[in-house]
């Protein structure tokens, strides 16, 4: 199941009395079990009927002589046990023999890693309730994620600043949910989030710094991205994050060029490739022409070899990844 479907689920008043949540987006899981917390359990009665455990801390038997309790001034009552592949053996078979009767007045949320489906006790959560997995969003899916993000906080966001938050922010969730409760307050209920709002209040030096060198790179100008480079390490940007953010760049303006390649028009070009605006469509057009499809290949390969380097190599980082820029900054493009 994914989380929208069980938001769908419940908004129609289907909740199951089980349900286990894993995935490797942890920012979306920890939200949908807010969610999932305050649509089942009034706050005022949540001292009563809310138990929060924590597996490898509680035995099988406890969480279910705690699933079993009856609920006190309400229909439902909730247990979430969290780090759920801390739970033994022994723990899940206690725990497959309760999933066999579940309460009724009980929802029962298990928190963990991705589950071995062969287990019974997986076997038997699946008969009775469901499992939910959290997959970070595909980068074409981020826009999505942050104009219903804007949506949530009574605002609306303009499309040329929905590029440059993802250009600032880069794909950490967290951070970007982060930045539009900002800007959503700065804006004010009811108003727009504007381009300059996000240059405003979103940005700091070191993304401004970041957002510069992906351009100069861009650009091939290797005296700037050499200088941008040496202020972002200088403020503690870690060069794995910049190595990320400038992926993301560098495939945006590869699908940019090999749609210029195939005579796509230019009116096409920036929905094409998941632009929001055409703000920033001319300047990322320039860049493209910068590089021939071939480059962009060796670019990605680069791209590659430096990830590895930087994980295990005892060389500098800044040796890295200035000798990553030269090597994208070499070509003569066409």
């Amino acid at each position: 199941m994914k989380p929208e479907e069980l938001r769908r689920a419940l908004a129609g008043g289907g909740v199951k009395p089980v349900y286990y949540f894993y995935g490797d987006e942890s920012y979306l899981m920890e939200r949908e079990v807010k969610r999932l917390i305050t649509a089942l359990v009034p706050a005022d009665v949540a001292d009563f009927n809310l138990d929060i455990l924590y597996g490898g801390d509680r035995k099988g038997e406890e969480i279910a002589a705690a699933a079993q309790t009856l609920p006190m001034f309400a229909q439902r009552r909730m247990v979430v046990v969290k780090r759920s592949e801390g739970l033994t053996e022994a723990d899940q078979g206690a725990l497959t023999e309760y999933l066999r009767n579940p309460s009724p007045s009980t929802c029962l949320l298990f928190v963990g890693k991705k589950p071995d489906l062969r287990k019974k006790f997986f076997l038997e959560l699946k008969k009775v309730g469901e499992l939910v997995e959290f997959k970070p969003p595909y980068e074409n899916q981020l826009p999505a994620f942050v104009m219903a993000e804007a949506a949530l906080a009574g605002v609306r966001i303009a499309p040329e600043a929905v590029e440059l938050l993802l250009s600032l922010s880069g794909t950490n969730l967290q951070e970007l949910a982060s930045q539009i409760e900002k800007l959503a307050g700065y804006a004010g209920g009811g108003k727009s989030i504007t381009l300059e709002a996000v240059r405003e209040i979103a940005s700091d030096s070191r993304a401004d710094t970041v957002f510069d060198l992906a351009n100069a790179l861009g650009e091939k100008n290797l005296g700037t991205a050499l200088r941008k480079l040496q202020t972002v390490l200088r403020d503690g940007q870690a060069p794995l994050f910049l190595l990320s953010m400038l992926i993301r760049h560098f495939r945006q303006l590869w699908q940019l060029r090999e749609l210029m390649a195939r005579k796509v028009p230019r009116p096409e070009l920036g929905r094409a490739i998941g632009l929001r605006s055409d703000f920033f469509l001319p300047g990322l057009i320039r860049q493209a022409g910068n590089f021939t499809l071939a480059e962009f290949k060796e670019t990605f390969q680069r791209f590659y070899e430096t990830d590895s380097s930087l994980k295990s190599s005892r060389l500098k980082p800044s040796f890295i990844m200035e000798r990553l820029f030269m090597a994208i900054c070499s070509g003569t493009g066409s």
